[in-house]
């Protein structure tokens, strides 16, 4: 989808190129560019499962530390204090 804008006659070319990104705005070309700028491929289910899987078990480790006092509310877990079961 091409967009195109005439210079005319006697127009100055500030006028002509605030046209012209009015355009291209107006038609959605710069959303659709930036939106699949960082495309991701969905995941899998099995893949959804097993990080599902981690959340859940880092909030339970999360959850025991608080209550034991080794973490504050709102402190994450040491990459080191992490312990997931297989």
């Amino acid at each position: 989808m091409s967009i195109e804008v005439r210079r005319k006659e006697k127009e100055p070319v500030g006028s002509l190129l605030r046209r012209f990104t009015r355009r291209v705005q107006q038609s959605g070309v710069l959303l659709e560019a930036r939106r699949g700028r960082f495309y991701r491929k969905p995941k899998t289910k099995r893949q959804a499962k097993e990080s599902a899987l981690r959340r859940e078990q880092l909030r339970a480790q999360r959850r025991e530390m608080i209550k034991a006092g080794l973490l504050e509310e709102g402190q994450l877990i040491p990459k080191d204090k992490i312990k997931l079961k297989k």
